[in-house]
């Protein structure tokens, strides 16, 4: 005898533009909905149940809305918080007064608070922290919820925000979970009836992330969504922290054959050794796997995030490229960590004359399935103008047209630089950041500092800059994160260059990602503890299976250092 499934939940899910809604899409699927994208006010005041997504800024969020005559009609469908509602991350900011955000903003007003920014130093401690927050930390419950009912413990969920809730009078009243950032505890999660919203991203949580997704839909079909009932007052030395994250990179290009493939360099050569087979003299591009079932193995292996970079990208233009556009949405559909992807994010001419900008570009991947998309060499030429005009931002940089609209979480800038050798701190271009070698390291003519010289199309080609400036500057035409590469560590499996992290972290208030270098679980360690960076990134130790990603985070867990165990 066989037992039929429950039917799927209907569920009308409101695309307002902007952002990675596929991946939503996906994971309600997963979780067991059946969604439909509204379209019209109409379908709004006739929904039985709607998910709002929000990834972007908040004044181009509630500008939508308003333009699209939305905003009239969520209020009346949230108006005695009856009927059932997720709001995700944005889609919880704007159900309240106001935000911050984009100069001050009122929102829906279902809720009367305001949206505040993160302080860029700690509340307990004054120490500088990194906003815009990213990565994955826990929740303190506040209320038992049948939205929480088939997850296990504390698991930690992903968070990427600059702006929240505070926990305030108004606030206890409907505050399911609080957690603690830059020593504030601020309101994570929100329920008031079948009104369910939360601060962090389900979708991009992982397997618990997917429990959530299921509680919330097996709860509106049973009916029992609104039952919550208070939990004793936590005390104030119940805290959450934010855990350092493990990102995996896949290094994605044609191999000679036409196939995409994910490949590793040696100081960013992708190509084996020349053999007697190689006649030529350059071997065939290092073939490590196919994208999305290598991706795959590292999300079920508990990969905090993946990266898929686009190595050869600067030769042509995304829409150019669909394969990867095809590699995205594949991955999207059963990978339910962040995902990033790099290569090609400019603007270009197509062999048609037809001219993309950068922000359209990145709309592509976003739609695709990205959270994040990465900038490498348009970074580096988006600081050297930036400096060029004396600080002054025209508003017209990839990095100031894509974060405008999706939010500075979504770009991350990616720096490929190397080592520069010098015999002293006056021996470079003022304009550099000039550092002393630790005792017993010297150059390779007995130079006792360095610097570190940005590149661009892939390390072909040397600038004029370093890549302390490039973080700088990028960070103030609003890059959300750094990828932070070195071209000297790159395949050498000594552990990460550690001057570079602390030089670039010092100078930045956005989070690091440390990249290069890692060949053994003791180097994701020893960069946690010895610098300010909040992820490592690692490749080839992954793709060849020398290390697994559990023993990386046993290590560090073993070492004080926390990390997300997964189950």
């Amino acid at each position: 005898m066989t037992t039929s499934s429950p039917p799927r939940i209907k569920v009308s899910l409101l695309d307002y533009g902007a952002g990675n809604v596929r991946s939503v899409r996906n994971a309600l699927t997963a979780a067991g909905a059946e969604v439909t994208d509204i379209s019209t006010a109409a379908e709004i005041r006739d929904a039985s149940c709607i998910v709002f997504p929000g990834v972007g800024s908040y004044g181009s969020a509630m500008s939508v809305l308003v333009e699209r005559g939305w905003d009239g009609p969520l209020r009346e469908y949230l108006s005695d918080f009856s009927r059932p509602f997720l709001g995700i991350c944005l889609g919880m900011q704007t159900l309240f007064a106001s935000s911050e955000e984009t100069g001050g903003v009122a929102g829906l007003g279902v809720l009367d608070e305001a949206v505040v920014k993160f302080s860029d130093k700690d509340a307990s401690t004054g120490e500088k922290i990194a906003v815009p927050q990213i990565g994955w930390n826990g929740r303190i419950e506040h209320m038992e919820s049948p939205l929480f009912r088939y997850l296990k413990g504390g698991s930690e969920v992903y968070f990427v925000h600059s702006f929240y809730v505070p926990l305030t009078e108004k606030t206890k009243e409907f505050a399911l979970t609080t957690t603690t950032y830059g020593g504030v505890n601020y309101v994570s999660s929100i329920q008031k009836g079948n009104v369910v919203a939360t601060q962090f991203h389900p979708e991009k949580s992982g397997k618990a992330g997917l429990d959530i997704l299921r509680g919330f839909l097996d709860s509106v079909r049973d009916g029992t969504l609104s039952a919550t009932s208070p939990l004793p007052t936590p005390g104030p030395d119940v805290t959450t922290s934010l855990v350092k994250r493990i990102v995996v990179a896949l290094d994605v290009r044609s191999n000679d054959h036409g196939d995409l493939v994910v490949t590793k360099g040696d100081q960013y050569d992708v190509r084996e050794k020349p053999t007697a087979d190689t006649p030529s003299g350059r071997g065939g591009v290092r073939n490590l796997g196919k994208p999305v079932s290598l991706a795959s193995r590292y999300y079920e292996e508990g990969a905090d995030e993946l990266a898929f970079l686009n190595i050869t990208s600067f030769r042509q233009g995304v829409v150019d490229d669909m394969p990867m556009l095809q590699v995205l949405e594949a991955a999207s559909k059963t990978i339910f960590v962040p995902l990033t992807v790099g290569g090609g994010i400019r603007s270009y001419t197509d062999g048609e004359g037809k001219t993309y900008s950068a922000l359209e570009v990145a709309n592509l991947y976003f739609r695709a399935g990205a959270d994040k998309v990465s900038l490498g060499s348009d970074a580096v030429y988006a600081a050297e103008k930036y400096l060029a005009s004396g600080g002054a931002a025209d508003g017209t940089s990839s990095i100031e047209t894509i974060s405008h609209v999706y939010g500075a979480q979504a770009v991350v800038i990616s720096i490929d630089p190397k080592r520069i050798y010098v015999d002293s701190a006056d021996a470079a271009d003022p304009a550099h950041t000039v550092v002393p070698l630790p005792e017993g390291q010297r150059g390779p003519d007995g130079q006792a500092f360095c610097w570190w010289q940005a590149t661009v199309r892939g390390g072909r080609e040397a600038r004029n800059i370093c890549a302390v400036t490039v973080a700088a500057a990028c960070e103030k035409l609003g890059a959300g994160e750094v990828m932070l590469n070195c071209i000297d560590m790159d395949g050498q499996c000594k552990g990460y260059d550690h001057l570079l992290m602390v030089a670039v972290a010092s100078a930045v208030g956005i989070p690091v990602i440390a990249s290069s270098g890692a060949g053994k679980p003791e180097h994701f360690t020893d960069v946690f503890k010895n610098t300010p960076v909040h992820a490592a990134l690692a490749a080839g130790m992954f793709h060849r299976k020398e290390v697994g990603i559990d023993e990386v985070k046993a290590h560090m867990a073993a070492n004080g250092v926390p990390a997300r165990i997964c189950e």
